[in-house]
């Protein structure tokens, strides 16, 4: 069994987030970052960082409703992306 380090783990968190943008850029959602993305996941993860497979669920199951609901709530709040 092969572990990745934390280097090798944050990129393949990484390639997902962006794998998760392109499939929202099929879509229609052109302007949708990796970045956006993993900023829209771990938005919810004030208490501290889950286990790993509950990140990546979250990032494989990400529906665009709820990507757009936080964006739309953080332009309300004025936060920039």
């Amino acid at each position: 069994m092969e572990f990745l380090n934390e280097t090798q783990l944050n990129r393949q968190i990484e390639e997902l987030c962006k794998s998760k943008a392109e499939e929202f850029q099929l879509m229609g959602y052109g302007s949708v970052t990796g970045k956006e993305v993993w900023k829209c996941i771990s938005a919810k993860y004030q208490a501290g960082q889950p286990p790993l497979h509950q990140i990546v669920n979250d990032i494989l199951t990400l529906k665009v409703t709820t990507f757009m609901n936080w964006i739309t709530l953080n332009a309300y709040k004025g936060i920039e992306e």
